[in-house]
C-alpha cells in the first residue's frame, strides 16, 4: 500500500484531484495529514539536551565479536 499524505493546508487544492489521479490505482491511498503537534515534543519531564544520532553504517566489523566471561 502507498500512502500519499498531504498537508492539511494544502488538501483544499489538492485531495480531490489526486484522488482522481489515483482512482485505478488500489495500491495507492490518498491522506490528509491532521496532526496538530510533533510526536517528539518535549514533555515535562525531559532534559533540553537533544537525541543523538549515531551512524548505524559505522558499527562492529563483521565478524566480530565481543569478548566472552570464561569465570
Amino acid at each position: 500500500m502507498i500512502y500519499s499524505v498531504i498537508p492539511e493546508e494544502l488538501a483544499p487544492e489538492l485531495y480531490d484531484r489526486l484522488v482522481e489521479y489515483y482512482k485505478d490505482d488500489p495500491n495507492v491511498k490518498v491522506i490528509i495529514d491532521r496532526r496538530k503537534s510533533e510526536r517528539r515534543a518535549k514533555t515535562a519531564g525531559e532534559s533540553s539536551e537533544q537525541r543523538t544520532v549515531r551512524d548505524r553504517r559505522r558499527s562492529r566489523v563483521p565478524g566480530e565479536f565481543p569478548p566472552l566471561d570464561t569465570e
